[in-house]
């Protein structure tokens, strides 16, 4: 499959559904070779338009999916669309789903502490055929990093969740990809906080209508600033006429 990529604001997102995305990533997990996944969302895009290093913290990723229903909006604002919103929570799960096919070893690093170990317990109890070897919170300081990885590694897991939130999960990952032994590893924000059951994502039906934003938002009525940052992003697209461009992959 040749690769197509649309750039906005600086960021080569991969234009592909969930099923191909799903496609490739079941190979990695047949291959050696450490294969690396970012998940930008709309905010995410916004701080990379105003940091040039963050942008190529991102397009150093081997996949480069579109998190946030606004960057799927600002592709077809600018008739360059997106295929579909492909998450890290759903890729999350589609990988821990492809386990009864490709059984597989999986440590999480991420969370309050806690929370980790809930999700590992329920994700052994929900998919018999992954098998966590290893999790950790996500509150270390640099000085500890060796040691985290000197852990995974020893772990010998296949698959690597973390969340660790942005930039912070995408440098590690990017900082040590060289010296991680794994398949794949995802940076999937707070994807460990739901499947460690703190927090409930939203309704099937508010998804199928990219109306997910709406459900937090009443779930959570602080969110209202952060859910702000849609319109003003797609106001900046709007205005920007080289917000949305033909991407290609370095």
């Amino acid at each position: 499959m040749t690769k197509e990529y649309i750039n906005i604001f600086g960021i080569n997102i991969e234009n592909l559904t969930n099923d191909e995305a799903m496609d490739i990533l079941t190979d990695e997990l047949k291959t050696d070779g450490l294969f690396t996944i970012a998940t930008p969302n709309t905010e995410i895009v916004m701080q990379s338009k105003k940091n040039l290093e963050y942008q190529v913290l991102v397009n150093s990723f081997d996949m480069v999916v579109p998190d946030g229903i606004g960057l799927i909006y600002a592709s077809k604002i600018k008739k360059l669309p997106l295929k579909e919103r492909v998450t890290g929570f759903d890729l999350s799960v589609g990988l821990l789903e492809k386990s009864a096919d490709i059984p597989f070893n999986l440590y999480i690093l991420a969370g309050k502490p806690g929370v980790s170990e809930r999700a590992a317990k329920n994700i052994e109890n929900d998919y018999s055929s992954v098998t966590v070897v290893g999790n950790r919170n996500g509150y270390f300081t640099h000085d500890e990093e060796d040691s985290i990885i000197d852990n995974i590694n020893s772990s010998n897991p296949d698959v690597i969740f973390v969340g660790l939130g942005f930039p912070k999960q995408e440098e590690f990952i990017r900082r040590n990809k060289d010296r991680i032994n794994a398949k794949i590893i995802i940076g999937n924000g707070g994807a460990t906080d739901i499947f460690a059951g703190d927090i409930n994502r939203a309704p099937d039906i508010f998804i199928r209508l990219n109306l997910e934003w709406f459900y937090r938002l009443l779930s959570d009525p602080k969110r209202i600033k952060r859910q702000m940052a849609i319109p003003q992003f797609l106001f900046n697209i709007v205005v920007n006429k080289d917000s949305v461009k033909k991407g290609e992959k370095s």
